[in-house]
């Protein structure tokens, strides 16, 4: 099998595998080696590399994630598409467990991540205003749409630090200003494939309620076993959404 792809997709919580017939290939870049092995298979023509940014035993927090070794291995595969599908917390009321949003913006909350290729000699400051791309980011949401289930065009996506959950205090300040969704990785995944010049869409799977719902006592803070329970439950809908917007990508 051609070691080659045009479209990438990273998995999250609960999303380890989802090809079949693939070759896995070990990849190595200048900042060292992804997160696990790169599945590699084919899909009605189109290329596809897969890998589970947590490792497939789940065993880099979101903080230790090697981000820059994952989107520079898949720049090195040729890849010009990523499809990220996350599990996130919900920030608004509207927004409900079980849910889909594809957001459109970003505050980027974290810290201390390698966070750039641009560490110089090499300089360039790469624009940012509109962290996703929206042609890929309208067909997510058509595709989520084709498939029956609910989903939010547009909203901010909080990206915190991790690996603990947020303080009530933090959730109502996110929600205040703004925020939509929230998760612990889309930084700087996101900032490093524009800076490698390749179309970035995130879908989130809507988990929980973050550290709880504002006037809704009953609404308890989120729990891990509450978030892979929830992604588990919508992982054969986001199977489904990534095959069919495989399919309809030009590459």
């Amino acid at each position: 099998m051609e070691r080659r792809a045009e479209i990438g997709v990273f998995g999250g919580t609960g999303l380890y595998s989802f090809l079949e017939n693939v070759e896995e290939i070990e990849e190595d870049t200048p900042y060292g080696r992804p997160s696990d092995s790169i599945a590699l298979a084919e899909v009605n023509g189109r290329r596809v590399a897969f890998i589970p940014r947590h490792g497939r035993d789940h065993r880099y927090p979101p903080h230790r994630i090697p981000y820059r070794a994952n989107i520079y291995a898949m720049k090195q595969l040729g890849v010009r598409y990523i499809i990220a599908p996350t599990a996130s917390g919900s920030l608004k009321a509207e927004v409900a467990p079980g849910d889909f949003c594809v957001p459109d913006q970003l505050i980027d909350r974290t810290w201390g991540r390698e966070c750039t290729f641009f560490d110089g000699p090499e300089v360039n400051h790469i624009t940012f205003a509109d962290p996703y791309d929206e042609g890929l980011r309208e067909l997510a949401v058509r595709t989520c749409r084709d498939n029956g289930l609910t989903v939010h065009d547009g909203g901010v996506m909080v990206v915190i630090q991790g690996p603990r959950f947020s303080t009530a205090a933090e959730s109502r300040w996110y929600s205040s200003i703004g925020g939509t969704v929230i998760n612990m990785t889309q930084c700087p995944e996101c900032v490093l494939a524009r800076e490698m010049d390749m179309a970035y869409a995130n879908i989130s799977i809507v988990t929980d309620y973050d550290a709880g719902l504002e006037g809704h006592p009953e609404v308890k803070p989120v729990s891990n076993d509450e978030v892979v329970k929830v992604f588990a439950e919508n992982n054969e809908r986001i199977k489904k959404v990534l095959y069919d917007m495989i399919n309809e990508l030009d590459v």
